[in-house]
């Protein structure tokens, strides 16, 4: 049973990333169901007494506990994800924690720091009290984690897409009218202007060399996000294209149909659904390298630029991809390749259920 926080609006990843898992699972005869804990609706108390009624008489249950620190608190101070835990354990449960995020969030103000301080001890809290701790990220890249820690695994995010090996038969328009880049998701503001901005000059720069260009933004934010960049490359030769938020069939469609994904979120990594969307699909990606970059993603036709050289180097990193075929099919068969070893959905549900047999296996010796 997956055990989830608060809902995100209007798209909430970590409730498609279970679905996903779960439809996988079942594949691997393991059946997934969901529950959420709904303190944001009705208050912590109210909704831990709804928890213990839906597990109640569920003693041969594994439970995934699913951690982002704003899915359990409206500040990110994620402390009540512990109390949820300890609650699960008392009624003797085999619990897991996913880590949706790797580490505390950023940011120099004091309160930011303090914000830091808790997140990372409610994670070693989690982590300690936990059978299973799974992360999406490498453990070289999980600086806080306990060094004794026994019960780590590292299982990277898949899309949350259906069958995204279908877009591999889309057909390119390079071949054809104006190359495509696709955006998919974009962040909310402030960031948004950032990533926008540094959109509208890598596109720019590439339009001056490889011509008439068309983006396509799709996704959450896309549509304002859209806006901005519309404005933004205007009498550049730029057609801009908003799709918005739409059906997952249909970003496959729209992905399939790309060139190339510029994913200008930030820097890339296992746990970035959004970039892996564009993996998925077969695409070469664009992105900035950063910390958390590992293993499989750089095994991924993905064309790494440094951080101190963004947005120039996404530019020249379009150019290069848009006007050398040879080079753009190699960059798409190894995200085909990724996709196929690391990032399916099968692959992934494989590695939970035997992570989750490995558990079941200790607890009975």
């Amino acid at each position: 049973m997956a055990i989830l926080g608060r809902c995100e609006e209007p798209t909430d990843g970590v409730h498609d990333y279970c679905c996903y898992l779960r439809d996988a699972l079942a594949n691997e005869g393991v059946k997934l169901a969901l529950t959420q804990v709904r303190w944001a609706e009705i208050g912590p108390e109210a909704s831990r007494r709804e928890l213990l009624e839906a597990v109640r008489g569920k003693q041969d249950t594994f439970f995934l506990l699913q951690y982002t620190a704003l899915s359990w608190s409206r500040r990110g101070f994620a402390l009540p994800a512990v109390g949820i835990l300890k609650l699960l354990k008392k009624t003797g449960a085999r619990c897991a924690v996913v880590f949706h995020d790797p580490d505390g969030y950023a940011g120099n103000r004091a309160v930011d720091r303090f914000r830091k301080a808790i997140q990372r001890y409610a994670m070693k809290r989690l982590v300690r009290l936990s059978d299973l701790a799974i992360f999406t990220l490498p453990r070289d890249r999980i600086s806080w984690l306990p060094a004794d820690a026994r019960n780590f695994i590292f299982i990277p995010v898949g899309a949350n897409l259906p069958g995204p090996e279908r877009a591999w038969e889309e057909k390119h328009s390079s071949t054809g009218s104006k190359p495509i880049v696709a955006v998919f998701s974009l962040s909310e503001k402030p960031t948004l202007a950032k990533e926008v901005s540094q959109i509208a000059q890598a596109v720019s720069k590439a339009v001056k060399q490889v011509g008439p260009l068309e983006v396509v933004v799709l996704g959450r934010n896309s549509e304002s996000g859209g806006e901005e960049l519309r404005l933004a490359l205007a009498g550049s030769g730029t057609e801009v294209r908003i799709v918005g938020l739409i059906p997952a069939e249909e970003v496959v469609r729209v992905l399939g149909a790309s060139d190339v994904m510029l994913f200008a979120r930030g820097p890339i990594s296992s746990r970035r659904g959004s970039a892996i969307a564009g993996i998925a699909c077969g695409l070469p990606v664009i992105a900035e390298a950063g910390w958390e970059l590992a293993p499989p993603i750089t095994e991924a036709g993905v064309v790494l630029v440094p951080g101190e050289l963004v947005p120039e180097g996404f530019g020249t990193a379009l150019v290069r991809v848009l006007s050398d075929p040879s080079y753009r099919e190699s960059l798409t068969e190894r995200s085909r390749n990724a996709q196929s070893s690391y990032f399916s959905w099968k692959v992934i549900a494989r590695q939970y259920a035997r992570a989750i047999q490995t558990v079941g296996t200790r607890s009975r010796e």
